[in-house]
């Protein structure tokens, strides 16, 4: 899997890309890493990558032109015009990263691992120009319910929740099988909603490990005898529960 990541802030990346899972990911070969600096596609001498915009309003708004040029550049041909576009193979997304755009869900990352190249177009200020979104971007995404101050730490989440889920980047690939918003968790809070439960969808089951004991909260008894039968109920339990605790719009 290839991830280019195009920015007016290449250096952001720096940490995040060096440490964890990602980092594994990349030392083995699984995943390939590029930053591409925005500014580099500008005409002027201040290296201008945002205007004011038109109707009038607060900040300032990313240009369509060096992002357009930028993801050109990458996918080593033109992307078209009005009288014609050329998207990207199948296999490639680009993904701008906008409060306004769709949510982004474990779903989406299960699919994003399917494909063979990302292309993140982190925005920056009021906004990007909407021509970019409109014929530029496969996808708009949004991380939820909230406005950051660029796209660079949703892409970096983005890239983190794909990379774990590509084979080889983790060491245990069953590891990724019953976590909150997998798969198999959905699938089974579907069975459980055919016995009468409504979620179509549950959170992880609460984890424990050594000591039994600390500080005196002692880890579920269920968990420390050996009856596996046991522990698979008590851990559906456990997960309905936090679920309508912590996440009751899901159920």
């Amino acid at each position: 899997m290839r991830f280019d990541l195009i920015t007016i802030f290449p250096e952001f990346f720096t940490g995040p890309k060096d440490h964890g899972i990602v980092r594994r990911a990349r030392e083995s070969g699984v995943v390939d890493v590029h930053i591409q600096d925005l500014r580099e596609f500008t005409k002027d001498k201040h290296r201008t990558v945002d205007d004011r915009p038109f109707g009038g309003g607060e900040g300032m708004v990313l240009k369509p032109e060096p992002l357009f040029e930028a993801v050109e550049k990458l996918l080593g041909h033109s992307v078209g015009d009005s009288r014609g576009r050329v998207r990207p193979s199948g296999k490639t997304a680009i993904l701008l990263m906008s409060a306004a755009g769709k949510r982004f869900q474990q779903e989406a990352a299960r699919r994003y691992a399917q494909l063979e190249r990302i292309i993140f177009v982190c925005g920056r200020y009021e906004g990007v120009d909407e021509r970019v979104a409109e014929y530029l971007a496969t996808e708009e995404i949004s991380i939820g319910e909230f406005v950051l101050s660029g796209g660079e730490l949703p892409a970096m989440l983005v890239m983190d929740a794909v990379t774990r889920l590509l084979p080889g980047a983790l060491g245990n690939e069953a590891s990724t099988q019953n976590e909150s918003f997998s798969e198999a968790a959905g699938q089974e809070a579907k069975a459980e909603a055919t016995r009468g439960n409504p979620n179509s969808l549950r959170l992880d089951y609460p984890h424990y490990t050594r000591p039994a004991e600390y500080r005196g909260w002692r880890v579920p008894e269920v968990l420390l005898g050996g009856n596996h039968a046991e522990v698979a109920k008590w851990r559906r339990a456990t997960a309905l529960e936090k679920t309508r605790r912590n996440r009751p719009d899901l159920c």
